[in-house]
């Protein structure tokens, strides 16, 4: 966890993060299968990553799978699965061009280990993020997160200050998001960063994510603009 970025009204969020939900119930409202609702969901965040890009964000954090989503049908995952393969083999020399970090959070070692070395592998390509970076949580889990953060200062065996446990989490060095979305019309974190989003603002979206346009994210990018941002101090 950073410090708070301090952005202030009017401008770009540095840290965007997105919960993409919606896009079984995208696939179900027209009778398909949830494997075509998850491929036009990559679709659409490869589209919005440009996007975010390009629209000055510097950091865009996409929650792809949870923990608990390991708990859906066997057949769901192995189409998931297939779509990592498939992103991360044909995208980390493109993200590496362009100058965009890749990383992921999470508990990799719930991944098959052709995946998990595929993202290692990734990682190394693209770790130049002079234009930015993308982050994936894959397998991940805020409150698993947390719990593997004190197991290791419990390791360390001394009282923690806020930033030294903060740089035990998964996204140790990143600052905290200043926007998070999430499409799908719910409205909940779902284990989602809760330590990072203590002073995060929250944009809920009815849109089901593959539905989610470059137009509703410059709406919530609007929406972050004209907030004033205190982080409890006063007026």
């Amino acid at each position: 966890m950073g410090s708070p970025n301090g952005a202030e009204r009017g401008k770009i969020p540095v840290h965007v993060a997105v919960i993409m939900d919606g896009n079984g119930r995208w696939a179900k409202k027209r009778l398909m299968p949830r494997s075509a609702g998850h491929r036009a969901g990559m679709k659409r965040m490869l589209r919005l990553a440009e996007h975010a890009f390009a629209s000055g964000v510097r950091i865009l954090t996409l929650y792809a799978l949870s923990a608990e989503n390991f708990n859906r049908p066997r057949e769901e995952l192995q189409g998931l699965f297939s779509l990592f393969r498939e992103y991360f083999s044909q995208n980390a020399d493109k993200l590496a061009e362009k100058g965009i970090a890749l990383r992921v959070i999470g508990d990799l070692s719930l991944l098959p280990e052709d995946i998990a070395r595929l993202i290692a592998e990734s990682q190394r390509k693209a770790a130049d993020g002079r234009a930015g970076t993308l982050v994936f949580a894959i397998g991940y889990g805020a409150r698993q997160e947390i719990l593997r953060a004190v197991n290791r200062a419990v390791t360390g065996g001394k009282p923690l200050t806020e930033g030294e446990f903060s740089a035990l989490l998964d996204t140790a060095g990143l600052p905290d998001p200043d926007l998070l979305i999430r499409t799908g019309k719910e409205c909940r974190l779902s284990n989602f960063l809760l330590f990072q989003c203590a002073y995060t603002e929250l944009y809920f979206s009815d849109k089901l994510f593959p539905d989610f346009s470059e137009r509703d994210f410059e709406s919530a990018l609007n929406a972050y603009k004209s907030r004033e941002r205190r982080f409890g101090r006063t007026e």
